[in-house]
């Protein structure tokens, strides 16, 4: 059983974003870059599914320029057999990518797909479900548990009243979310042979895929900063202010 794990490189989740004077974007000069959280949760359960047996072969891609290269030699360090890069400059809106992955699967034929639940820098928790629509395939979002058994994928889903837990027949598309696992750390050794492991580049120009932006950012702008708190004698004064100064009650 082949898995297909898609990653992507974004803003190290420790850094503070800064959005560009023109307000046209977020500023990503000189700017530490890693791969997206969600998507190492994804690359580690796709490595766990191979140790327990359930998979035989885990194939990392990433649609990005040159540099993504460094994020599929992370995957590939965490346990992932061999990376794909779909090389391009453009900044793709998630139906772009989805086309894209649907392409890199007509080519590879793996028998699960298992993503990142979204990427930290766009929050647009759409390629997945973009994804699975295109393939037609049946597809778990939120999954905080996977089992393979008998060409069936039974997940656990994090909804909104709880857990829910679906089966779906192979192929599919299955999104981790962030009780899924804890990534493993790459050691030297494995960052070492990370570096002998196939990476194949394809140009997106190569897949046939309409990549035309069909969203314009009109303004990016920064969350305004949260003003000071002030303490209140009794709940009385408490409840006063919300009313009369918040405006919330």
């Amino acid at each position: 059983m082949k898995v297909l794990v898609p990653v992507k490189r974004v803003i190290d989740y420790n850094v503070k974003a800064r959005v560009k004077p023109d307000q046209s974007g977020v500023d990503l000069a000189n700017v530490k870059m890693s791969m997206n959280p969600f998507d190492e949760i994804a690359v580690e359960e796709a490595v766990r599914l191979k140790e327990k047996g359930a998979a035989t072969e885990v194939v990392a891609v990433s649609i990005g320029p040159q540099q993504a290269q460094e994020t599929l030699r992370t995957a590939l360090a965490m346990g992932a057999d061999r990376a794909i890069l779909v090389q391009t400059d453009q900044d793709l809106e998630p139906l772009a990518v989805a086309k894209a992955l649907k392409a890199v699967i007509g080519e590879e034929s793996p028998d699960l797909v298992v993503a990142g639940k979204q990427a930290i820098d766009g929050d647009n928790n759409a390629v997945g479900q973009m994804l699975a629509a295109l393939m037609d395939w049946p597809q778990a979002t939120f999954a905080s548990s996977i089992e393979l058994t008998g060409g069936k994928a039974k997940v656990v889903r994090e909804v909104d009243g709880g857990l829910q837990t679906v089966e779906l027949d192979l192929p599919a598309v299955v999104t981790a979310d962030l009780r899924l696992n804890e990534p493993r750390y790459a050691s030297l050794p494995n960052i070492m042979k990370a570096k002998k492991k196939p990476l194949d580049v394809k140009d997106l120009g190569s897949l046939g895929v309409d990549a035309a932006p069909r969203l314009k950012v009109v303004k990016v702008t920064e969350p305004p900063k949260r003003g000071g708190g002030i303490k209140v004698e009794t709940a009385q004064d408490l409840v006063s202010k919300l009313k009369n100064e918040a405006g919330v009650l």
